[in-house]
């Protein structure tokens, strides 16, 4: 009762102060406050549509990269249950207002004791099911009360997660012994969740920790096999030149490295006589500030460039050196294209999907930032993958592969065969997930 009364007492209302605080500088933010608005309403409107079944399962994700590794597991109990969302971030809201296999859909209120007392009534949930992380305590609490069963699925937990520390442990794991059922994504996930989940006279019957790996897998390697090889995708896509080297969901930080190592690429290939790889970059928001930014460093390095916006039938890009992608929902297919890709986030604070490119048999290069991702590590430890630092070592890492087009393909093919080795987390999921939502719990 300490840590409870100590999180709704002085957490929450600090949360609540300071996510508007930040709303006043950051449109973001502006922006999923503004969505939270009226959500109770518009949420009591939806289930009063929503499909009339026995079971309903309440999915919980932050941001795009889980509500992927929820998909799978989503659609694979769509018919048999009422699927409810809630997600915290507004990257998620346009992809959450498209999708079919939902019957309501709402950004999560803030985590109150009466927010998420509220939301169990209108839900009435036969399961909670939390995506990678995104875990409220309130919610937790809440559903334990109500001897709703919670899980989290493709759980991970780094070293150095916050959650771990000395200060916050203990109240952590007054949170994760009300969890019913942690999934991990890895054997090294999964020790870790057993230092948050209570020992001894704190020790729940109910409280399971079980491997069952990233339902992700399945969602991005489905995606990535279902794109032809040789559809052309963009107008003048055909008078492209090989190599390509294609940067994926890039900051700014990363694009500054990006640059300069491009810079001394260009470079390296005068003196040596060789093609220059056309360089495709994809921000990771292409708003148009971003955009802007990007074509002012572009001009400023005098490099030629096209927008992808600009493109029109007949377009000749053979001497055009960046193609700018100034739109949303291009990249797994842009990725097939690349000789050579790099993931963004790792120069920011945590890399993005490598997964991607890794399906397509595509070798990868990131920054170095990495620990949010457990497949980054093994891509890296089987040689399928390069961590750099700095421009020079970017651009060295790219010359090495583009000099060998043997080591370059058989990386490729190693990225690959990790994503393949890994999949079957969604089958071994589903075995807790419909036990839990179908069967009696005693």
């Amino acid at each position: 009762m300490f840590w409870r009364f100590i999180y709704n007492a002085l957490a929450v209302p600090a949360i609540f102060v300071g996510f508007h605080a930040a709303g006043y500088y950051n449109p973001k933010i502006r922006e999923g406050i503004s969505g939270r608005k009226g959500g109770f309403e518009r949420l009591e409107t939806q289930l009063r549509s929503a499909r009339d079944l026995k079971r309903t399962a309440w999915f919980h994700f932050t941001s795009v990269g889980e509500f992927e590794q929820a998909k799978p597991l989503i659609e694979a109990i769509y018919a048999e249950a009422r699927i409810v969302l809630t997600f915290f971030s507004p990257s998620v809201a346009p992809n959450v207002s498209k999708y079919p296999y939902a019957d309501a859909a709402i950004y999560l209120p803030l985590d109150t004791g009466s927010n998420a007392e509220r939301l169990m009534r209108l839900i009435a949930p036969s399961i909670v099911v939390f995506s990678k992380f995104d875990i409220w305590p309130n919610l937790v609490w809440k559903a334990s009360e109500r001897g709703i069963p919670s899980v989290v699925v493709a759980g991970t937990l780094h070293a150095k997660s916050n959650r771990l520390s000395l200060l916050a442990r203990p109240f952590f794991r007054r949170v994760h012994r009300h969890i019913t059922l942690h999934c991990a994504i890895s054997e090294e996930d999964a020790a870790r969740f057993e230092q948050l989940c209570a020992t001894g006279k704190h020790a729940s019957p109910r409280n399971q920790i079980v491997v069952t790996g990233d339902t992700r897998y399945e969602q991005v390697y489905r995606r990535a096999t279902a794109i032809e090889p040789a559809a052309e995708f963009f107008p003048g896509q055909a008078t492209l030149r090989h190599p390509i080297f294609i940067a994926g969901s890039t900051y700014s930080e990363e694009e500054e490295v990006l640059l300069e190592a491009y810079q001394l690429l260009r470079e390296q290939a005068r003196s040596a006589r060789a093609p220059v790889p056309h360089l495709i970059l994809v921000p990771h928001e292409p708003t148009p500030e971003r955009i802007a930014e990007i074509r002012a460093k572009l001009e400023k390095q005098g490099l030629t460039y096209r927008c992808f916006s600009e493109l029109a039938p007949g377009t000749n890009l053979s001497e055009v050196v960046t193609i700018v992608v100034d739109s949303v929902g291009h990249l797994a297919r842009l990725y097939r294209l690349a000789d050579i890709a790099f993931v963004g986030g790792s120069f920011r604070g945590s890399v993005h999907n490598v997964m991607e490119p890794a399906a397509m048999a595509k070798p990868v290069l990131f920054g170095p930032t990495i620990h949010n991702a457990y497949e980054a590590s093994l891509l890296l430890e089987r040689g399928s993958a390069k961590r750099v630092h700095t421009a020079p070592q970017l651009a060295a890492a790219i010359t090495e592969w583009l000099s060998d087009e043997a080591a370059r393909m058989a990386a490729g093919k190693v990225g690959k065969q990790v994503i393949e080795e890994n999949l079957g987390a969604v089958e071994r999921t589903l075995v807790y997930l419909r036990h839990y939502l179908f069967e009696k719990i005693c």
